[in-house]
Formats: structure tokens, C-alpha cells, sequence
């Protein structure tokens, strides 16, 4: 056994100016970025490669790399400074203005959250939403965020999970479109039959989300299974199949808990009877507070209103049992 292998803890700061020199693979965009001369990002690297007793970079006369070493070291560096930054980013937070950090879908955000946030600003004005709307899974108990609402099924979710609402899906179109067929030329839309006369806007299968069904699984279901349309609309997201929809571009299948309110405002309609030709999902929408925050008297009123709006949208679509707030039964 090598005794004379160094014990003592690396300091923070020699960490952050390798993995910056590591990130940008240049010793002057490193210091730059770090607001330190050259010659002193060089002295903490040198520092750093002596406490390691290994090389970290290989330096060119024009280029820098990294040896396996160095390799190694970031890979274990990245993720602990992110969650360095970020646990700083909330104590400051919790010391000005109090903010609730939300992870979503983008089309979750566009047609479920965002035009319900200005009635939750409105009851609590002096509190802060950060929307991040991406369709990447974000580790909710990274510390970058306070809360995840996500689509999956009940085996994919977390602890301290909670249900808001199933899925459903359901063709939808605009009034006009119904009443008098496309361009106001074509048939109306009274039996599913009808659709090889319309346009048909589906999801591109590329981004088409596990646990969303696309137009080919409803109509094989409704006995249409060589059925073709008279054309196709694809799209890569379900909100831009839902703003064709509305603008009377052809018939989109949606996600009926993200087009209720649209339903109930008769901007969009079910042409078809909804207890014949709805299709049910084993995927659900689901509130996934992370463990950090959950104490948080702000994140509790998020969390209690989102609960709120979600039980709006259950008794929309359907869903007849209650919504129970069971955030502090599975901690």
C-alpha cells in the first residue's frame, strides 16, 4: 500500500477552474469566464494535477485535452458543482423574494399550466413561478427544481407521487369544421366515416410520446383499421396539433385533459359521441414535489392549487373520485 498517498480534502476553487478549463478546453476562455488571469487558472491547475499526483490535461502548443485522468475527475466534478449552484441559487432565494421552481412537459406548460398561472399569481401575488418547460426528464431531487409535473405510468412515478388526472384521447375539431366539412366544401362530420373527407393532424411518430395513441391505434380500435384519410398533417408536438385544430386545418386526436377547457368553451368539439369514442390510457398525469422543498411554505400552496386546478379538469373529463392531497403520506 502507497503511504504516502495525500488524505487532505481538494478545494473548491481548483475544482471550478479545471472543470471550466475542461468545459471550454482553453486556458484563456476558462479565465475569462472565472474572472482570473490565464497565469492563475494555470497555477490552480498545476496546484490541483500535484494534490491528484496526475497529469489532467495534455497541453498543445494550440490545444488542450484531457487525459483519462482528467476525464475521470469531471465526470465525478460536473454534477457535484451543479448541485453546489443550485443549492446556493435557492438560500439566496429563500432570502429575497420566495419562488417555486416547476419542471414540465412543453406541452403540458402551453395548454394546461401557463393559462392557468395568471388566476394562482392573482391569489398570491408576492410569490414567484419559474416555468422550465422540457421534455428531457429533470431529476426533481437534482436541487434545480421544487416540483415535476409529469406524464407516466403509475410504475414510473417516484415516492411522494400524486395522481391529478388520467389520460384520455378523443377526436376534436372547430365548430365550423364539423357543421360544414373542410373549406366549407367538404362533408360534415357525423360518424367517424366521415374523416376520409378531412384532414387527419397526428404527432410525428419520431416524437410521438409513449402512452399517447396516434390516429392508426384509434381508428384499428373503431374498426377503420385500411382507412385513409384525405390527407395528413403531422406535427412534433401536441399543442401544435391543437392550434391547427382551432385554426380549422383538419381533425386532431387530443389529449382530452389538455383541451377540456377548450371543450367546455366550444372552441374545439367532440364530433363523435365521447362514450363511444374516447379512448382511455393506463398512463396518468402525475405532481412530483421534491423531497428538499416539500417543507416549503410556498411550495405547499403550489402545490395545494395545482391540486385544486387538477380536480377542475378530473370532474371535465370524467373522472369522478376526488383528488386527495396525500403530500405528506408517502415522505
Amino acid at each position: 500500500m502507497n503511504r504516502n498517498i495525500r488524505q487532505r480534502p481538494l478545494g473548491v476553487g481548483p475544482l471550478r477552474a479545471f472543470e471550466a478549463v475542461a468545459r471550454h478546453l482553453n486556458f484563456r476562455l476558462a479565465a475569462e469566464e472565472l474572472h482570473l488571469t490565464q497565469s492563475a487558472i494555470s497555477r490552480q491547475i498545476q496546484g490541483l494535477e500535484d494534490e491528484i499526483g496526475a497529469p489532467l490535461f495534455l497541453r498543445g502548443t494550440r490545444h488542450v485535452e484531457l487525459t483519462n485522468a482528467g476525464a475521470a475527475l469531471l465526470r465525478a466534478v460536473a454534477p457535484l458543482l451543479d448541485r453546489l449552484d443550485a443549492t446556493v441559487r435557492q438560500i439566496r432565494q429563500a432570502r429575497g423574494r420566495r419562488t417555486v421552481s416547476v419542471t414540465t412537459f412543453a406541452s403540458f406548460a402551453s395548454m394546461w399550466l401557463i393559462p392557468r398561472l395568471e388566476a394562482f399569481q392573482r391569489q398570491f401575488p408576492d410569490l414567484d413561478i419559474r416555468v422550465s418547460a422540457s421534455d428531457a426528464m429533470v431529476d426533481v431531487d437534482g436541487g434545480e427544481v421544487d416540483l415535476a409535473l409529469r406524464f407516466c405510468p403509475p410504475s414510473a412515478v417516484s415516492e411522494g407521487a400524486v395522481r391529478l388526472f388520467g389520460e384520455v384521447h378523443t377526436p376534436v375539431a372547430c365548430r365550423w369544421l364539423v357543421e360544414r366539412g373542410d373549406r366549407g366544401e367538404g362533408r360534415p362530420l357525423r360518424r367517424p366515416e366521415d374523416l376520409t373527407h378531412h384532414t387527419l393532424l397526428e404527432e410525428d411518430a419520431v416524437h410521438l410520446t409513449q402512452g399517447v395513441i396516434g390516429w392508426r391505434e384509434w381508428l384499428s380500435l373503431h374498426g377503420l383499421k385500411e382507412f385513409e384519410p384525405q390527407r395528413w398533417l403531422y406535427f412534433n408536438y401536441t399543442y401544435q396539433q391543437v392550434q391547427a385544430a382551432l385554426a380549422g386545418q383538419g381533425v386532431a386526436l387530443a389529449r382530452l385533459p389538455l383541451v377540456a377547457e377548450l371543450l367546455r368553451s366550444g372552441e374545439l368539439v367532440e364530433p363523435f359521441d365521447p362514450a363511444a369514442y374516447r379512448v382511455p390510457s393506463q398512463y396518468a398525469y402525475w405532481l412530483v414535489p421534491a423531497r428538499a422543498a416539500r417543507q416549503r411554505d410556498e411550495v405547499a400552496q403550489f402545490c395545494r392549487w395545482v391540486l385544486q386546478q387538477a380536480q377542475q379538469t378530473r370532474e371535465a373529463i370524467g373522472e369522478v373520485d376526488p383528488v386527495e392531497d396525500t403530500l405528506g403520506e408517502r415522505d
